[in-house]
C-alpha cells in the first residue's frame, strides 16, 4: 500500500512543478479555457522568473486559441530583483497579490486606468 501511495505522489510531481499553462515569447500564463482569457504567472516555485524589460501583449494565441490578456496573478514578478520595467495592456484589470513582490531593480511600471484591482503587497519592497 505505502509503495502504491509513494508511485502516486511520485507521478504528480511533475504536475507540482509546472505553475503555467503556457510559456508564450518568454512570458509564463494560465490560461482560462472557457473564457478565453490569459493570467501572466511565474515558471516555478523558485520565482525570480523574469529580468530585464518586460512588454506584457494585450493578446496571447495558444494551440491556435486566441487569449485576452486580463490579469497578472499572485506572485507573478515575486522577487524579480533583475526586472527593470514592466508595461502592461489596457486589457489587464488586475494585478495580484506580491505580483511585484521585492522586485528590488524595478524602476519603471506603466499600469493602465483599466486595472480596477491591486492585490495586498503588489509592490512590497519595490524602491
Amino acid at each position: 500500500m505505502k509503495k502504491q501511495i509513494l508511485f502516486f505522489l511520485l507521478m504528480l510531481l511533475p504536475v507540482v512543478a509546472s505553475a503555467y499553462d503556457a510559456e508564450i515569447k518568454s512570458i509564463y500564463y494560465n490560461l482560462n479555457v472557457s473564457e478565453k482569457t490569459a493570467e501572466v504567472t511565474y515558471k516555478n516555485t523558485n520565482f525570480n522568473t523574469y529580468s530585464g524589460a518586460i512588454v506584457i501583449p494585450s493578446q496571447v494565441t495558444y494551440n491556435g486559441v486566441t487569449y485576452r490578456v486580463n490579469s497578472i496573478g499572485d506572485n507573478a514578478f515575486y522577487c524579480c530583483t533583475s526586472l527593470t520595467s514592466v508595461t502592461i495592456p489596457n486589457s489587464v484589470t488586475i494585478i495580484g497579490r506580491d505580483a511585484f513582490h521585492e522586485c528590488s531593480g524595478l524602476t519603471s511600471i506603466t499600469i493602465p486606468n483599466n486595472v480596477t484591482s491591486i492585490g495586498y503587497d503588489a509592490f512590497y519592497g519595490c524602491i
